[in-house]
């Protein structure tokens, strides 16, 4: 995303933070914090300043040290990288450069360093989605023994790992913590509030479908509610574009995996009830065994990634991208598809990366004049055969990870500016550019609760019990850099018709599996890497409880839908 941050970049070249020798000095501390902080923080300025102090004591032996670290591209590490990556080479004196890629570029370097040993990195902010990964392999470093030892003298005592509302989806199942988080979003509904509320909009709808416009509670009356607004004429709100009832992407790029990896199987019903993750089942359709061993993704080793729920899940996407979303969408990736609601033509779309929200606050076409939002997020609806205690969406956990294959001074300097960036001093502020919350406390701050009548239910959402529904990919994946690219590889010959949706998920589930049977035959993993089930006829699993679950007679459910008011006030109970 190409999201301005003029203003703070220009901040830090005026302090002189950008291309300069590194040293440590309180006095740049005092100058970031009186340019760029101010009171946009949960701390004291007292409190800011000795937070300051102990990074500039902390790092003193690795001063003048050049270090490396990597993220994707979106506007919270833009502004990490652009204003707090100088600003702590000023103060601490360790030179940092924080490059952006691409989040499968990000993946795919790791990798390189896993499997090399080579350190490419000195830190990666990596998705809580290979928490699988990190757990097996053991080449991550575990954080939790860390703190406790080696990086003991370089771990803040103000680190306070009580407050980030994430360390349950970066924490293996052995109790340890294996990452930090550094920015969270969710996927959510978001629809056009005002278009939704408009009176003649709403007699419309009931006289076409016979119950009330609102937010859809099943896919079902997502679909009226498209094929509604799709080719609407709008004019009598003043609104001349052609309007879309529905926004997604379809290009064959690892960004279409993370589509479908990212809770929609789950959402569709794909899996099994559990919370973060389904169990034995979960959102990829991997069971594992008691011991929390992959034991198949196809159906007939009684995995779900092919089976009929699955089917159900891809067909309604690609039926929805093809009738009721723009044209160009079919060949968008996450990164082009993300910004194009804030350009005023769509009615609404059930998979809203909240990460998106920034740019959004910033497109006139979608707020209005005194800054509310003509828009609102809302519980994505679930398909027909989601039930009561499966998982509702996905959160995306992006989270410092730090290689057991980094020599130790370098990590001991990454996770020093890891922990700066996630700092009470700078959160607040950095929050507040990317909303991408990772703290109770910034979260709950006077700030932002100022901000929320302009925010459209984000502060509303992350304030509530149900965001803890909302979840990354979990331990069930045991190699997510090899399992992942399958699924766009594969999605993509159903998204473009070469294959059949059931001939593309038998494709990726066989796929799957053979991956697992080399970690297993390999023992790489050791007891905690696959086991396979035999194979089995599909139909011994399909008559088993919980999932896979057996195809339904009718797919067709009655459409529900609920008032947006009624939803906000759930989530403040």
């Amino acid at each position: 995303m190409n999201v301005s941050l003029r203003t703070t970049t220009a901040m830090a070249v005026a302090l002189g933070l950008v291309s300069s020798p590194a040293f440590a000095d309180m006095e740049a501390a005092m100058e970031f914090l009186d340019s760029e902080i101010g009171d946009v923080s949960t701390l004291t300025r007292e409190e800011q300043e000795a937070e300051m102090q102990w990074f500039i004591d902390a790092a003193q032996e690795f001063q003048g040290m050049d270090i490396n670290v990597v993220s994707e591209t979106i506007t919270t590490h833009e502004y990490e990288s652009q204003v707090l990556a100088p600003a702590f080479s000023a103060i601490t004196g360790i030179n940092v450069t924080h490059d952006l890629i691409g989040e499968g570029d990000v993946v795919e370097r790791l990798q390189v360093q896993m499997q090399s040993g080579n350190n490419v990195y000195d830190a990666y902010v990596n998705d809580s989605d290979l928490i699988g990964t990190h757990w097996r392999y053991g080449q991550a470093r575990n954080l939790t023994e860390w703190m406790a030892g080696e990086g003991a003298d370089v771990t803040s005592p103000t680190l306070d790992l009580e407050d980030f509302i994430g360390t349950q989806f970066t924490t293996g199942p052995d109790g340890n913590l294996y990452q930090l988080p550094d920015q969270q979003f969710a996927n959510l509904y978001w629809f056009r509030y005002d278009w939704f509320n408009d009176e003649k909009n709403r007699a419309d709808f009931e006289s076409e479908y016979g119950y009330e416009l609102g937010v859809p509670v099943n896919w079902a009356a997502y679909e009226d509610i498209a094929e509604f607004f799709t080719g609407r004429d709008l004019s009598h709100m003043g609104v001349e574009q052609e309007i879309f009832g529905n926004m997604d992407y379809g290009k064959k790029d690892p960004s279409l995996g993370w589509r479908y990896t990212d809770a929609w199987m789950s959402m569709a019903g794909m899996g099994d009830t559990g919370e973060p993750n389904g169990l034995p089942v979960d959102e990829w359709g991997i069971r594992v065994n008691e011991n929390s061993q992959p034991v198949g993704a196809c159906v007939d080793r009684g995995g779900a990634t092919n089976s009929p729920a699955a089917v159900y899940a891809v067909d309604k996407a690609i039926e929805w991208l093809q009738n009721y979303s723009p044209p160009a969408a079919a060949g968008m990736t996450f990164s082009e598809a993300g910004p194009v609601p804030g350009q005023g033509n769509i009615a609404q779309q059930m998979f809203m990366y909240t990460t998106f929200v920034a740019p959004l606050v910033d497109s006139p076409e979608v707020m209005n004049e005194d800054g509310t939002p003509k828009w609102r997020l809302a519980p994505s609806p679930h398909g027909v055969y989601w039930e009561e205690g499966m998982k509702v969406g996905y959160q995306d956990v992006g989270s410092w990870t730090i290689l057991d294959s980094t020599p130790t001074d370098r990590a001991k300097a990454a996770w020093l500016y890891a922990q700066f960036v996630t700092s009470k001093t700078v959160d607040v502020k950095k929050a507040d550019v990317g909303l991408t919350f990772i703290r109770e406390s910034t979260i709950n701050s006077e700030h932002f609760t100022e901000r929320a009548p302009r925010l459209g239910g984000l502060v509303e959402f992350y304030r509530s019990p149900a965001r803890t529904q909302w979840s990354p990919t979990g331990t069930n994946v045991p190699d997510y850099p090899k399992l992942a690219q399958l699924w766009w590889q594969n999605i993509g010959d159903a998204m473009s018709g070469a294959k059949s949706t059931q001939e593309a998920l038998d494709t990726l589930c066989a796929d799957m599996e053979d991956v697992m049977a080399r970690l297993e035959r390999a023992g790489v993993q050791g007891d905690l890497g696959p086991v396979l089930n035999e194979e089995q006829e599909a139909s011994y699993w399909l008559e088993q409880p919980g999932a896979p679950k057996p195809a339904l007679e009718n797919e067709d459910e009655e459409p529900q839908t609920v008032s947006y008011d009624e939803l906000i006030q759930s989530w403040q109970e």
